[in-house]
């Protein structure tokens, strides 16, 4: 019997990183859609990928777009898979109030074209679907905890556009008879979450600040609560979802709640920093108890243009029907984020003593400067003096809802 077919859009990212593991360690042929890109954006997969002339691949990747409907649908038509995971998505909250068109066409829009891909190509019987809802659709809870049936109300395009893509599925589910399920996934981060999200944001903080390569970490709303778990336990509800012989949606959450502030203080002390809150509003500051010194402050440009103040999910259906609960602590997860972060910090020092294998060696000075912009992973700009020393001018991304500050001068 030969192996089920799994395509992944989006699988270079968080989710579909974990999910694609999954699969392959269940006996798939996963089939993976990036996007090109002129720099290398298959870091999270690279363990896994399989080179095409190898005998037999089980990992295979296509070029693609989910805002292109061609390609989707050529893609979907060489694949011909038996289950489709669609996890592409412009995900980032604030990113979606200054991209809100590109977000609804990748996000609202690239559902429909692969749901329309496969009837257009008549698979409704062979292929199943899987939609990655999100929990930012409750956005202005309307009861708590919220549940399959708790009424939406988003407050960003970026939640707009996904309710879309939620909808339009239950409909083709049920105009089209389609074995289509969607995922309501509350938070969910790991060591691979993207940098620019708030909890790997204060994880790699934390831990520049922890090994002397940071002084400060700037964050927006700390009284923000949100319902966090593993991403890996989340892929394989997205898994067990499409097993089921009637399709459905779920919600997958822990059922617990944390807000940035106290998320902020548990990475600290698994650092060995204790820190204490003072202040009030824009005004809070954390501060070192040993040293006295600031190393957490507001930034009020990192606040959303209309806030989810409280997320807290109720997964009792997906624990009596599939079987799914959330494993992984809040705490645990915070330590296990912060523990890849010193790591690999930690090697991106190294940097600083390794020499070119060519007839010149690095300078210090670039070295120096390479293992820093690794480890920040900032938009640099160079500037070198008659001496030769290198000066970086970082432009950290604000708009992305918090940063850490470093020195900027380096010899």
């Amino acid at each position: 019997m030969s192996a089920k077919r799994a395509l992944i859009t989006g699988v270079t990212g968080q989710d579909g990183s974990y999910l694609a593991r999954l699969l392959l360690k269940k006996g798939y042929e996963v089939h993976g859609v990036k996007r090109r890109s002129s720099s290398f954006n298959t870091g999270r997969i690279e363990d896994i990928y399989e080179d095409p002339h190898d005998p037999d691949p089980q990992m295979h990747l296509h070029f693609g777009d989910v805002t292109d409907a061609t390609n989707i649908i050529r893609v979907v038509q060489e694949v011909q898979p038996h289950e489709v995971y669609n996890l592409a998505a412009q995900s980032h909250v604030q990113v979606s109030f200054e991209t809100p068109e590109y977000t609804a066409n990748a996000d609202a829009l690239g559902a429909l074209r692969l749901l329309e891909a496969v009837r257009i190509l008549k698979l409704e019987g062979h292929t199943r679907f899987f939609q990655a809802s999100t929990s930012e659709m409750f956005g202005m809870v309307q009861e708590t905890p919220q549940t399959e049936t708790t009424p939406f109300y988003p407050r960003s395009p970026y939640a707009v556009a996904k309710l879309y893509a939620h909808w339009i599925t239950v409909n083709y589910r049920e105009a089209y008879n389609m074995h289509a399920a969607c995922g309501i996934m509350f938070n969910h981060e790991s060591p691979v979450r993207g940098e620019t999200f708030v909890t790997r944001k204060i994880t790699r903080g934390v831990a520049a600040i922890a090994l002397g390569l940071a002084d400060r970490l700037y964050l927006g709303n700390l009284d923000a609560q949100r319902d966090w778990g593993h991403a890996k336990e989340y892929a394989r509800g997205m898994w067990m979802m499409l097993q089921q012989d009637v399709p459905q949606d779920f919600v997958l959450a822990t059922g617990q709640v944390t807000s940035v502030r106290d998320f902020t203080r548990y990475v600290f002390e698994d650092a060995g920093i204790e820190i204490e809150f003072r202040g009030e509003g824009e005004d809070e500051k954390g501060y070192c108890t040993k040293t006295g010194k600031c190393l957490v402050e507001i930034d009020p440009r990192y606040f959303r243009p209309t806030e989810v103040d409280f997320l807290l999910g109720d997964a009792s259906k997906a624990k009596a029907e599939l079987g799914w609960e959330a494993e992984t602590p809040v705490r645990e997860l915070a330590r296990e984020m912060l523990e890849a972060d010193m790591a690999s910090m930690k090697d991106g020092a190294s940097w600083r003593t390794t020499r070119s294998r060519g007839s010149a060696s690095m300078s210090p000075a670039m070295a120096e400067w390479l293992a820093r912009r690794w480890c920040a992973g900032w938009e640099t700009r160079i500037v070198k003096s008659s001496r030769h020393r290198a000066r970086s001018t970082c432009a950290n991304r604000r708009r992305f809802g918090g940063g850490f500050r470093k020195n900027a001068r380096m010899r």
